[in-house]
């Protein structure tokens, strides 16, 4: 089974300049876990949950809240962002995605075209859905 059958499109993407103030409102709002991050129609690279939370401050909304610690929010996706990000193909099958998300200690692929051109993406929730549904 290839890959193009199990991804997520379309796909969430922001851009390098983009605040961490717009990633948080994203993801305060949805419940996916990775946001790709897009230049020049091309994939520049992956922000997760994780990174975002990594970078904001333990403070921030709450009453300790200093103004420094609002100020994180003004910081820029390319500041936090993995850059660089594995990928896969349309026509990577699930094993061998599998097999690199582990390899790779990675919890998502964007899909892309050989021009960084995304086309989905794929997590290992996909991968183990796609798994579960085969074995059914």
């Amino acid at each position: 089974m290839a890959l193009r059958s199990i991804m997520t499109t379309p796909v969430v993407t922001v851009g390098p300049d983009d605040t961490l103030k717009t990633v948080k409102e994203i993801f305060d709002n949805v419940k996916f876990h990775h946001l790709l991050v897009v230049e020049e129609k091309r994939l520049f690279g992956v922000l997760s949950d994780r990174d975002l939370l990594k970078a904001l401050s333990p403070w921030l909304g709450t009453l300790d809240e200093l103004p420094r610690d609002r100020a994180i929010l003004h910081k820029r996706v390319h500041q936090i962002c993995s850059r660089k990000p594995i990928t896969a193909n349309m026509k990577t099958g699930v094993l061998e995605a599998s097999r690199i998300l582990i390899e790779n200690n990675v919890s998502c692929l964007p899909v892309v075209t050989k021009r960084g051109r995304i086309r989905g993406i794929v997590t290992w929730k996909d991968i183990f859905r796609a798994y579960v549904d085969f074995r059914a």
